[in-house]
């Protein structure tokens, strides 16, 4: 008997639910393994690009938006790099920074950077905009941050829970939008500095870490997103191998019940015609 129940068509569907379940398990949990890798690369390297030009260590001495030559501005050093946190001079490669000032903008002819419009770029004379675009930059910066640590604390309960993959996704997809903005912002305000400072004779060009980490952290958020978001698809099952549909419990409870009154009731017939 116990061979034939085994090998009955009822235990060979309750072994395919339970693969199924198993392999939705598997599926949502490596998928949220995943996105967490990502959104844990993305925050490393949003945090190192923040932080360049705050602290005189590697890689954060070496991390900047712009360099330019400034030798012919009066008051200026030779060449100037801009990060989130001043304008610093250059040192055997890295960041001579005289002090900290959070959002610190690019606007060159203003008292916060040169205070002059001599050998300055007329690009930047009689404007505000690349102020704004960095000042604005910093903002999204520091909220797009907020979003994605949220979504990485999420995380850790996205390995288990179908719930904890979804709530990922929602912070994880603004942290995305935000830092989208963030580095648009920042390639609209220090690649036309750039081609500013280079039209005007004095050489310039942007800081490679910066760039590749603010676009890196883009692509990382993304693939987060979509894995977070396969995580909460894939586990799907993850309430148990033997959760039954409403509807199937509806028709369980009316056929069995009916089922048990008739049997009794055939039952009592028969016991009372014996």
């Amino acid at each position: 008997m116990g061979v034939l129940s085994m090998c009955s068509p009822s235990s060979a569907r309750g072994i395919k639910r339970e693969n199924i379940y198993l392999h939705d398990q598997y599926l949502g949990s490596c998928s949220a393994f995943l996105a967490l890798i990502f959104n844990a690369g993305a925050f490393i390297l949003m945090i190192l690009t923040l932080l360049g030009g705050a602290q005189d260590k590697n890689p954060l001495d070496r991390t900047w938006f712009l360099e330019a030559d400034t030798s012919n501005i009066p008051g200026a050093r030779d060449t100037s790099r801009w990060t989130f946190w001043n304008i610093c001079g250059v040192k055997n490669g890295r960041n001579d920074c005289p002090g900290t000032s959070p959002a610190f903008p690019l606007n060159p002819p203003a008292h916060s950077n040169f205070d002059t419009t001599q050998n300055i770029p007329h690009q930047f004379i009689g404007t505000r905009k690349y102020f704004y675009l960095t000042r604005f930059m910093f903002a999204f910066m520091l909220i797009g941050l907020f979003f994605v640590f949220v979504a990485l604390v999420s995380g850790l309960a996205a390995l288990c829970t179908r719930v904890g993959s979804w709530i990922s996704t929602v912070f994880i997809t603004i942290g995305l939008i935000l830092q989208i903005i963030t580095a648009s912002l920042m390639t609209a305000a220090y690649v036309q500095g750039r081609r500013n400072f280079n039209s005007n004779g004095q050489h310039a060009k942007i800081g490679v870490k910066a760039f590749a980490w603010m676009w890196t952290a883009v692509a990382l958020l993304w693939l987060a997103s979509m894995f977070y978001c396969l995580g909460g698809v894939g586990g799907r099952k993850r309430e148990g191998p033997h959760a039954k549909k409403p509807n199937q419990r509806r028709g369980r409870f009316g056929g069995g019940r009916r089922g048990q009154v008739n049997g009794a009731v055939n039952g009592g017939e028969k016991t009372a015609y014996v």
